[in-house]
């Protein structure tokens, strides 16, 4: 059974996006003309929120800076059924929405990304584009599943996902958390590839290449701690137990030929070393439980609210 009209929201976190912001908002009405569109000003100087407001779109203001805390916002005050996100720059396909929301209901997704293809001049920022690429293998490789554009703003997400989604993120990390919850919970997703153009002139990027990406390394870290702590601890005791082990060699070999410890602070170097490796895996196992508790608690508060497109024992008459 699909929901016969399942309400659409689109919702654009923005920070000085005046100049794009109109244009954004008349793209999505058009795409989806069903769907109510809700802007949420980030703490911008510029009237952002003046030009939502007059093309149409419902405003909400985010007085704390960064990306992350204006997604928390409209998470937390817009209900609906599907959620379109972009950013309000006009950088993302309108016309595409529909493509991506199709594509939820059908095969029955919690998430499905953007995938960001063109090749236009000024469509990255210099580095922007490697960037992407490097972070998006390194958290398939942490997290064990394929991303091909893990920074890509433009999602649409079930409402089950959206409100048990926690949302920790300040800033441009955002669209990490919501590819990391999917992964460590397991949760359907895909990715469409999708037109991506360049902003309009006058319009510039908010991204800070060494500072975000800082904070999204930071994240990867915080986000394995708590959520997936014995692939971190066990790696952590695992790099302790070698160092150990390298220092504890020439001991133990002189050890052998001499029956003397001449070394004694090498050894008990080692032996510190070891002793951590031991209390790592111990505390991994005791986080490991943890997780176990906070994983059974998400899928309770996940479970309680309906698919978005639920099968039900009607569907076999």
């Amino acid at each position: 059974m699909t929901l016969s009209s399942p309400s659409i929201a689109v919702i654009l976190p923005c920070h000085n996006e005046a100049v794009a912001i109109a244009g954004t908002i008349a793209g999505f009405k058009a795409a989806m003309p069903g769907a109510v569109v809700v802007v949420c000003d980030n703490a911008s100087s510029d009237g952002t929120a003046e030009r939502a407001a007059e093309a149409g779109a419902v405003v909400i203001r985010q007085g704390f800076r960064g990306k992350g805390n204006a997604v928390r916002r409209l998470f937390s005050d817009v209900e609906a059924d599907i959620y379109v996100m972009a950013d309000g720059d006009s950088t993302y396909d309108a016309a595409s929405a529909a493509t991506l929301v199709a594509e939820l209901v059908e095969n029955r997704l919690d998430m499905v990304i953007g995938l960001r293809q063109g090749k236009a001049e000024g469509q990255y920022r210099l580095g922007h584009a490697t960037g992407n690429q490097i972070y998006s293998r390194l958290f398939s490789f942490l997290f064990k599943v394929s991303v091909a554009d893990l920074f890509s703003g433009y999602r649409v997400m079930s409402r089950r996902f959206v409100k048990t989604f926690p949302c920790y993120s300040r800033g441009f990390e955002i669209e990490t958390e919501l590819n990391s919850h999917a992964a460590i919970h397991k949760l359907p997703i895909a990715e469409i590839p999708t037109p991506y153009f360049a902003r309009p002139e006058g319009s510039a990027s908010k991204l800070n290449k060494v500072r975000d990406g800082l904070r999204i390394l930071t994240f990867f870290a915080i986000f394995m701690r708590d959520y997936a702590p014995m692939r971190m601890f066990s790696a952590a005791a695992l790099l302790l137990a070698l160092l150990s082990a390298i220092l504890f060699v020439p001991v133990g070999l002189e050890f052998l030929e001499t029956h003397q410890v001449p070394r004694f602070p090498t050894f008990i170097g080692s032996m510190t070393l070891l002793s951590l490796a031991g209390l790592s895996l111990v505390g991994g196992f005791a986080m490991q439980s943890i997780a176990a508790a906070r994983q059974q608690a998400f899928m309770i508060g996940y479970q309680a609210i309906p698919s978005v497109n639920p099968i039900t024992p009607t569907d076999a008459a």
